[in-house]
């Protein structure tokens, strides 16, 4: 009867044993899984408090190990041999004291029955002997149901959470640097997009500016429209309306100079008010001849007899200048023979953007320069500013000095600040001179009674290679030397007679007929838009540009020579 008894516990027993073994709330062995080798020992979990009955056998108890007791480092060992060790650890309690009794009949069989709940440390055993395998199996942390749930709240078995085994496990599957690297990324990421969004607003705030230079004013747009339908209505002959067509002002009534903003009008302003032009236009600044090509190119190629906007003027040549006679022996038709050349300081722009303290610089320039002159070129510089009326009309009289009032050099604001930084040099002899600042910068004059052209062009060949020793000249590979008047481009060279040709001059038409043949330009006594004065006229060579300086003297010189002959032959 004891042992149907006995039996019946025992299966009982095994039982509840075998369902605490394969229940969850068992100690976090599993947790082992994540750790590294030679981990840390976890503390015991507290014995799960079970009823004894009085008649069961000491070996029962045996598996509950005594809390305060390590037994986990056992498990650090390969093998499970101190398994049984544990039994004889524990006292038993004092309902176990009737256990003698069942000690000579069936005592050795439950002791293997009780054994099988002690392997189960022993199975954990020789996993953590391989760290990697498991860190392959386990990329995430264990839940805490795993860890922390019966561990009655302590963390991680105990261990500080940064030296958690999970923590170690996930850093080992993904190393720390490569947070930092996806932070830096996601910076310069941010910072280039950054960057990029602050240069859009500088290059729109540029853009802005640009337009804002380009832009031109409505003033000025109201006064082209006016002054261009006014062109179009009159019956001016003048090759600004010819070629200012209205397809070419639309597309050029808009544009400024990129460095001193000149705008259409300040090109074309002196044949708008002066209908009775000739060509009707200026350059304000040198960059007036790029910006507003589509209307000087066609002017340029009129003029200058066929000079292309393909063209490049040829390098500067004064030629033979012995090659050149008296053109009248007999002093019966030329009265006078003058050769000049306009010249524009380097750095300084043209009339209507010079300032009156740039007009006063250049002045001091030119006189500082001449003054350096010698033998025949030697003699003195006269500022207009203070200077008498008599001399100054007297001067004019003798076509040394020019006037002041030209209503076409006004027009176009090439007579601001007058007399501010203008003024004549001319050597004893009065054969030579220079003015500052007239319509352009300089002009370089050699001029004496007779015809005696070869004389006056060597001394003017010698004035001009003297001072551009001390004074660089403005000049353009393609346009040749730059100045405020289309029609002085290239050579700058202008060779001219007052020549008295009475039977020609009865017959106008005949004369100009003649001129133009050989390239000459038939002016009043005293210049361009001037009448002639007792028959006296002012014929010199029209081309500048596409010819050396030697040759355009040289079409002047035939010209003359040519029309001499005629006025003998009538």
């Amino acid at each position: 009867m004891f042992a149907l008894w006995y039996l019946t516990f025992a299966v009982d027993e095994i039982r509840k044993r075998l369902a605490w073994f394969f229940s969850s709330n068992k100690p976090a062995a599993p947790a082992l899984d994540n750790k590294p080798a030679n981990p840390a020992p976890a503390p015991a979990p507290a014995p799960a408090k079970e009823p004894t009955p009085a008649p069961k056998p000491a070996a029962v108890p045996a598996p509950k190990p005594e809390p305060p007791k390590p037994a986990a480092p056992v498990v650090t060992k390969p093998t499970p041999a101190p398994a049984p060790a544990p039994a004889p650890a524990p006292s038993p309690p004092k309902e176990a004291a009737p256990a003698p009794k069942a000690q000579p009949t069936p005592a050795p069989a439950p002791a293997p029955v009780v054994a099988p709940p002690k392997p189960a440390p022993a199975t954990v055993v020789p996993q953590p002997s391989t760290p990697p395998k498991t860190a392959d199996k386990m990329p995430i942390p264990l839940p805490k149901s795993l860890t922390e749930g019966n561990t009655n709240g302590n963390a991680t078995n105990g261990n500080q959470i940064g030296d958690s085994p999970d923590k170690k496990l996930f850093e080992a599957q993904q190393p720390a640097p490569k947070v930092p690297k996806l932070k830096e990324a996601s910076n310069d990421f941010i910072k280039g997009e950054s960057n990029a969004f602050i240069q859009s607003i500088k290059e729109a705030q540029q853009a802005g500016e640009r337009k804002q230079d380009t832009m031109v004013d409505a003033a000025v747009l109201a006064k082209l429209e006016e002054g261009f339908a006014k062109l179009a209505a009159s019956d001016s002959k003048s090759l600004l309306k010819k070629y200012l067509t209205k397809e070419v002002f639309d597309n050029l009534k808009n544009k400024v100079t990129p460095t001193f903003k000149s705008t259409l009008l300040d090109v074309i302003q002196s044949g708008l008010e002066n209908h009775d032009s000739g060509v009707g236009i200026y350059a304000p600044d040198a960059e007036s001849y790029t910006v507003f090509a589509d209307l000087f190119d066609p002017i340029i190629e009129d003029y200058h007899g066929g000079f292309k906007k393909t063209d490049k003027h040829p390098a500067s040549t004064f030629g033979d200048v012995k090659s050149f006679g008296n053109v009248d022996p007999t002093n019966e038709y030329v009265i006078s023979t003058r050769v000049r050349c306009g010249r524009s300081m380097q750095g300084y722009p043209f009339n209507p953007c010079l300032t009156e303290a740039q007009y006063k610089e250049m002045e001091g320039k030119v006189s500082s320069t001449l003054s350096g002159l010698e033998g025949e070129l030697k003699g003195k510089f006269y500022p207009l500013t203070g200077m008498e009326k008599t001399v100054q009309q007297q001067l004019i009289d003798d076509h040394f000095l020019f006037k002041e009032g030209d209503r076409f050099l006004q027009a176009a604001n090439a007579c601001r600040y007058w007399p501010s930084g203008r003024g004549i040099y001319h050597n004893d002899a009065k054969t030579f001179l220079v003015w500052c600042n007239e319509e352009d910068h300089l002009r370089i004059i050699s001029m004496q009674q007779g015809g005696d052209l070869g004389q006056i062009y060597t001394r003017l060949v010698t004035a001009v290679n003297e001072i551009e020793k001390r004074v660089p000249f403005s000049h353009d590979d393609r346009l040749g030397f730059l100045t405020f008047c289309p029609t002085n481009l290239g050579t700058t060279i202008r060779a001219s007679v007052h020549i008295k040709v009475p039977k020609l001059a009865s017959n106008k038409a005949k004369l100009e007929e003649v001129a133009a043949k050989y390239n000459l330009q038939v002016r009043g006594t005293r210049g361009e838009h001037t009448e002639a004065e007792g028959g006296v006229y002012d014929i010199s060579n029209k081309r500048r540009m596409g010819l050396t300086e030697y040759d355009a003297v040289k079409e002047m010189y035939d010209g003359i020579t040519e029309l001499i002959k005629l006025e003998k032959s009538l």
